[in-house]
C-alpha cells in the first residue's frame, strides 16, 4: 500500500516574506493626501505629505549656522504640503512669511497633517528644535 504525501506549506513558508522588485518600489505612487477643512480661511485645503528628498531640503532649510531654528517652521512646511487639484503646490517660497502671519490656530491644524502625512514624528521635530 502506497500513501501519498501532500506537501503542507510550514508556518514559516506561509509566513515567508515577498520581497518588492526595483520596479515596484520605483512605480508606485505613495504619496498620501489628505483634505483639510479651515473654518478660519473659509474653506478646506489639501493637504500632501513630503517625498523623502523635500522633508531633508526642509530639515536643512530649518537650522542656521549654529544650527539654530530658523523663523517659520510651520509656514515652510505648509507651503510644501498645500497642493490645489492637480496636485501642483499652491503657495511658492515668496508666500512663507505671509502664511507665518496666518492664524496659529489654522496654520497649526493644517501643519499638523502634513507633519503626519511627511511622516514627521513630535521626536523629529524636538530633535530639530535642540530640546
Amino acid at each position: 500500500m502506497t500513501t501519498s504525501r501532500t506537501d503542507t506549506p510550514t508556518a514559516a513558508a506561509a509566513a515567508a516574506p515577498v520581497y518588492l522588485t526595483r520596479e515596484q518600489i520605483l512605480g508606485v505612487d505613495d504619496r498620501q493626501f489628505e483634505d483639510v477643512p479651515v473654518p478660519e480661511w473659509g474653506g478646506t485645503v489639501r493637504v500632501r505629505g513630503l517625498q523623502g528628498n523635500e522633508r531633508d531640503r526642509w530639515e536643512t532649510s530649518l537650522l542656521d549656522k549654529k544650527n539654530q531654528i530658523r523663523e517659520n517652521p510651520r509656514a515652510k512646511l505648509v507651503q510644501l504640503c498645500i497642493i490645489d487639484e492637480r496636485g501642483q503646490l499652491l503657495f511658492s517660497r515668496e508666500d512663507i512669511s505671509a502664511l507665518g502671519r496666518k492664524s496659529a490656530a489654522a496654520l497649526s491644524r493644517v501643519f499638523e497633517v502634513a507633519q503626519r502625512l511627511s511622516g514627521l514624528t513630535d521626536a523629529d521635530m524636538e530633535e530639530l528644535e535642540g530640546e
